[in-house]
């Protein structure tokens, strides 16, 4: 079976004969989050997460899907304050279905109920929810569990099926982002795309419509405003050691990577 691992150690199917004492305390705390610097987004979450994380997209040339950015470093999440809380107003489905996820069979058809045993909710002492009442039976809790992750992988197929136009139409290109903190110390973070404005703005009136039809180009501009949130995340790590944010120009940017290449050879040729 294949899982989306990241923030999972040891997902194991739910079943009565192996978890049928078994509570989950969920808590406020988020630490199993606490090295992650990105997480998958559904296009259903664009009109929350774009006000306060930066939006992108990530993945190979088969599988593209939208991510929200977490922190700059490989494993920081700057989202977090030193107790575990979630320093936001919208917490990305990805984390709030944790401890569970659905697991797949090689054909993809069938899907089974899956928790992580490594969370620390995770006890035989009757803290939190039941897995299982005295007949063996799913509690309420795990049937809403399960509504929860139906309705994720329904937005994963719609999420899937708007990357699909985006490749189609070929407006996504790679980028980099940049941030200079009062230290000195230069983060550059790569290996995602975004939307090219050039390449949106040169599209046929017919693509824009249907993209428009189908609320596709909603969630395009949504992307394109939520890049502004790279700037937060640097405030948020000036925070973190200690600083103050600075009001002014603080040398973050986010470029292509052919402006990367242009400033080069502008550089180069000087």
């Amino acid at each position: 079976m294949s899982t989306q691992l990241l923030i999972y150690e040891t997902a194991v199917p739910v079943s009565s004969a192996r978890h049928g004492q078994w509570s989950v305390e969920a808590g406020g705390s988020y630490a199993f989050s606490r090295q992650v610097n990105s997480v998958p987004l559904m296009a259903a979450e664009f009109p929350p997460a774009a006000a306060e994380y930066a939006i992108i997209f990530s993945g190979t040339d088969d599988i593209i899907m939208p991510a929200v950015i977490l922190g700059m470093r490989g494993e920081e999440n700057v989202y977090l304050d030193q107790a575990g809380g979630w320093q936001a107003k919208y917490i990305p489905a990805f984390i709030r279905r944790y401890p569970f996820v659905f697991s797949s069979d090689e054909s993809g058809k069938t899907l089974t109920l899956c928790i992580d045993e490594a969370f620390a909710g995770c006890n035989q002492e009757n803290r939190g929810e039941h897995l299982f009442a005295e007949d063996g039976k799913p509690t309420p809790y795990v049937d809403r569990v399960l509504q929860f992750l139906q309705d994720y992988q329904l937005q994963f197929k719609r999420t899937q099926a708007f990357c699909k136009k985006l490749k189609e139409l070929d407006l996504l290109e790679p980028m980099q982002a940049q941030a200079t903190l009062p230290s000195g110390e230069r983060l550059s973070l790569t290996g995602f795309m975004a939307v090219e404005r050039k390449k949106l703005k040169a599209l046929s009136a017919e693509a824009l419509a249907e993209l428009a039809q189908t609320d596709a180009l909603e969630l395009i501009y949504l992307h394109l405003q939520s890049i502004r949130n790279f700037n937060n995340m640097r405030d948020r790590l000036v925070l973190i050691q200690g600083g103050m944010p600075e009001t002014g120009p603080a040398g973050n940017g986010v470029e292509s990577a052919s402006e990367k290449d242009d400033e080069a050879q502008h550089a180069a040729a000087a």
